[in-house]
């Protein structure tokens, strides 16, 4: 396995020593690997998101012109939504 030298302040250093202390980690290698393996995670799960909201974006543009909304339509969701509530607090 490959070693890595990395200088931190020393409360972070503390942090790192308490999460190996309550058990949760073996040494504070196996807690840095993990905080490694989560961030590549995450940029993974970023990446995947990215392309969907691109994916998501470009059919909306190959979808054709856009049609005018109705100068009422925010009053008509509000009074769905309102009626849809007031259905729910019935049933409770």
């Amino acid at each position: 396995m490959a070693q890595m030298n990395v200088s931190i302040p020393e409360a972070l250093k503390a942090w790192v020593e308490s999460r190996v202390a309550e058990g949760r980690y073996s040494s504070s290698s196996d807690y840095i690997r993990d905080l490694v393996r989560r961030d590549q995670e995450a940029e993974a799960v970023k990446a995947r998101e990215i392309a969907r909201l691109r994916a998501a974006w470009d059919d909306g543009l190959a979808s054709g012109e856009p049609e005018p909304m109705p100068e009422d339509w925010a009053d008509d969701v509000i009074a769905r939504g309102r009626a849809r509530l007031d259905g729910a607090r019935r049933e409770v």
